[in-house]
């Protein structure tokens, strides 16, 4: 079949480039909505959408590669069927998808979506449902990218800080999300002790942002410490030499200047 030969060239391509290998992987409806976290759905009706748009499915991952080319032989007989009743000019009903952010994702009708893809088409008619998750969608390429969102919507959670100024803090290491959290967690607890008073997360988060955070990447920056890292990055490194080489939870001009001369 001419969409699996296409499917099968492409791999070897990608092998041949050494490009990622869950890059050309469908995305799993369920994975992703779990990583960005699910807040509710809403009825769009009938819509039409790009093709290149669709980049998931909510159950056949094993028969469909990202692009929609058959990987097995077992939709080879219903793919035939359709490609053929479609050349013969009967009317193909539209397909049922899941919108998330600028993707979509099938309910119904992975075979259709395959012979418009192997076709030339650039759009088709589908009933969408948008699914509206706690965090955006924007930077999933792969199922590795998942990885760092499940990370992240966990960090907010941890330390639920306002929109505007989670967006500040980014890293390129997930794990770095959870040890971020860790510190903000151990910084609140030091903080409630220092002030004889329980406070909760959103609290202990908003005074860590502003009184913690921000002045220490000031003296960062000011020191010229942030260097390739993000400032969250630079944070955490120079937190942990601090108290590594200071034994201090302290932040001043000469904690920073000390610093600045035993890790360079």
């Amino acid at each position: 079949m001419r969409a699996r030969r296409r499917q099968a060239l492409s791999r070897l391509a990608r092998w041949l480039r050494r490009g990622p290998d869950d890059v050309n992987v469908i995305l799993p409806f369920d994975e992703v909505v779990a990583a960005l976290g699910m807040r509710g759905e809403r009825q769009l009706g009938l819509r039409t959408i790009r093709l290149d748009t669709i980049v998931g499915t909510v159950d056949s991952t094993r028969d469909f590669d990202r692009r929609f080319r058959p990987t097995s032989g077992r939709v080879r007989e219903r793919w035939e069927r359709l490609a053929l009743a479609q050349r013969r000019g009967e009317p193909i009903p539209p397909i049922d998808v899941y919108r998330v952010g600028g993707m979509h994702f099938v309910q119904d009708g992975h075979h259709r979506v395959s012979i418009a893809m192997a076709t030339g088409a650039t759009t088709i008619e589908a009933y969408v449902t948008e699914v509206l998750t706690q965090l955006p969608s924007t930077g999933i390429r792969g199922r590795r990218d998942l990885l760092v969102k499940n990370y992240e919507r966990i960090f907010r959670a941890r330390v639920p800080l306002p929109a505007a100024d989670l967006a500040k803090i980014t890293v390129t290491d997930p794990w770095s999300y959870a040890e971020l959290g860790e510190a903000v967690e151990a910084w609140g607890f030091r903080y409630m002790q220092d002030k004889g008073r329980f406070l909760d997360r959103t609290e202990i988060a908003r005074r860590w942002y502003t009184e913690e955070y921000v002045p220490v990447v000031r003296m960062l920056r000011s020191a010229d410490l942030i260097g390739p890292r993000t400032e969250a990055e630079a944070y955490m490194r120079v937190a942990a030499e601090r108290y590594r080489l200071i034994l201090t939870h302290e932040w001043n001009d000469d904690i920073i200047e000390r610093l600045r001369h035993k890790i360079r």
